[in-house]
């Protein structure tokens, strides 16, 4: 694997874990170049902080310059692609900052990368890798009955976080189609585990939950996702640039589809028997609301592609994974 690689969004939730492992599993360098949104979390990479490995830039990946001098300073051998705006919710309400950093900021990045390799000598050019990390939502809904998403779907975006990610992928790809950038794209399902941000639907459960407060499911709650805990993400992530082949791209999912409904009433069964509340269930505070704008119903990834060509499987099940996340959870002060 790259000795020195450069990592975008890695104060994000994907990203810190991703460099936890990194640092405190092998003895690679890492430079984390992060805008710190409201969505990163220093917090979850102070055990690494001091690092001699590891080195924090706050740059915005839309800053070309900036990108230039991390690339001549830092030298790397791969890039990780995770920064992005990745809401949903919040790409409704206002989709311009998901086409200005998921768009223009891989084009930016791409650029960078494009022009640092251009002056490598041959060997570390060839050995060059850069990974986008993308999303399944980029292929759309998934009707009942049919089925999983392969590398080979075509893409049929619903949202604006979803197509500025298609839209990413397809400029990632162009740059190695025109200027030879050897890429990997991936494509994971729903994350979850420690350190993941509130307003996404496990912690925002959680937090609820423990508050007393109202529990919202969109819809009917039938909506189904794929969920993968993050630590067996970022294993098929390390998987994909040690040994994927440029230009391929790879599914990564757990094989754990669950209705939305489902899954918040397995949280509150897990809390139920972990921090019980004084009367009654948690399912009592579950309340349906109105479904979102163009809300898929059903992502399921087929993850035979890296199973069989990289040897990945998850480790973790649906059960034991939660388990992790709600116990976590529960430790954190509030």
């Amino acid at each position: 694997m790259p000795g020195k690689i450069l990592i975008t969004g890695g104060a994000g939730f994907i990203g810190s874990a991703l460099i936890r492992q990194l640092i405190h599993g092998s003895d690679r360098e890492i430079a984390n170049l992060d805008k710190l949104t409201y969505a990163a979390n220093p917090a979850a990479l102070a055990c690494v902080a001091d690092s001699p490995r590891y080195r924090l830039h706050a740059v915005d990946v839309c800053d070309g310059s900036a990108l230039a001098r991390i690339f001549a300073d830092f030298r790397p051998d791969a890039v990780i692609h995770l920064a992005a705006e990745s809401h949903v919710d919040r790409s409704i309400d206002a989709p311009a900052p998901f086409v200005q950093t998921n768009l223009v900021g891989t084009f930016t990045l791409l650029e960078a990368a494009r022009r640092y390799r251009d002056g490598l000598p041959a060997a570390a050019a060839d050995a060059f890798r850069f990974l986008q990390v993308s999303t399944d939502e980029v292929y759309g809904d998934l009707g009942d009955g049919m089925a999983a998403f392969r590398e080979t779907t075509p893409y049929a975006p619903s949202s604006p976080y979803s197509a500025s990610k298609a839209g990413a992928d397809h400029l990632v790809r162009a740059w190695q189609r025109t200027y030879g950038l050897p890429v990997l794209v991936s494509h994971c399902s729903n994350n979850y585990g420690p350190w993941q941000v509130r307003e996404k639907l496990i912690p925002l459960m959680i937090d609820r939950a423990l508050r007393g407060q109202p529990l919202p499911v969109y819809g009917d709650g039938a909506q189904v996702r794929d969920w993968l805990y993050v630590d067996d993400h970022v294993r098929a992530l390390l998987a994909i640039l040690e040994r994927g082949r440029p230009g391929e791209s790879y599914n990564v999912g757990a094989h754990a589809e669950r209705r939305n409904l489902d899954v918040v009433g397995q949280l509150c069964d897990l809390l139920d028997e972990l921090k019980p509340r004084p009367h009654g269930s948690y399912r009592q505070q579950i309340a349906f609301v109105a479904d979102r704008p163009g809300h898929d119903r059903r992502y399921a990834i087929d993850a035979g592609k890296i199973a069989a060509e990289l040897g990945w499987r998850p480790l973790e099940s649906f059960a034991s994974g939660l388990r992790k996340t709600v116990q976590w959870y529960l430790e954190q002060p509030r």
